[in-house]
């Protein structure tokens, strides 16, 4: 099917959005790896193993572990490449999630001093850093977690945001601003990065503009 102009193609494009993300039951909070809820959006996740792929992270930081799947998930592609580890942080702690030899969980907030402390210990200066955000979806929140993190993340690697999408970015308009704001506030500070609007290839995603890829 093609699109005579932008504007059709991002009018269909968010009402396939709008009718995933609300679907009944939801689709995404029925989607799971290896029987563990992942709570994600399938391209997404395949997006991500071609950015693992690519650039061969050492460590990648989780922000939002929820049940653990997307942190099963990611180790699984860690152990395909044979390299990295998934230092997973939420600051809810439960007992039923994934164990794997490549996994630590941090059980407390993404943004406290003492958490920040604990992962850069992790971190040696030739690691190689993916950092995915996915915790608490309040703007004020993402840009500490942004600028708390941003100086982890190794160039040619990225700063993932996720579910940008809502707050009117087409779902939740009126929730208050989250990500997507926080990812613009953090851009017109920080020139370390850039948004890399080729992950987004596959149209259906949670993250739109949330791909930071950081170029400097």
């Amino acid at each position: 099917m093609k699109f005579k102009n932008a504007f059709m193609r991002r009018l269909v494009v968010n009402s396939f959005i709008k009718l995933y993300y609300h679907s009944k039951p939801k689709i995404w909070n029925n989607t799971f790896w290896f029987g563990v809820p992942t709570g994600k959006c399938p391209p997404d996740l395949w997006t991500y193993q071609e950015i693992i792929f690519k650039t061969k992270p050492d460590v990648i930081i989780e922000c939002g572990t929820g049940s653990g799947g997307s942190a099963l998930f990611l180790a699984h592609q860690c152990d395909l490449m044979r390299r990295g580890r998934v230092v997973s942080i939420d600051i809810k702690d439960h007992p039923n999630r994934p164990v794997h030899e490549r996994i630590t969980y941090i059980a407390d907030s993404s943004i406290s001093e003492q958490t920040f402390t604990q992962i850069k210990e992790k971190i040696k200066s030739t690691d190689q850093v993916l950092v995915i955000l996915d915790s608490d979806h309040s703007k004020d929140h993402v840009l500490q977690e942004l600028n708390h993190y941003s100086d982890l993340v190794t160039k040619g690697s990225y700063l993932i945001v996720e579910d940008t999408i809502i707050g009117g970015h087409p779902v939740k308009r009126h929730r208050k601003p989250g990500p997507m704001e926080a990812v613009k506030e953090f851009l017109q500070s920080n020139h370390d990065f850039i948004i890399d609007k080729s992950r987004e290839k596959f149209y259906l995603t949670f993250n739109r503009n949330g791909y930071l890829k950081k170029v400097k």
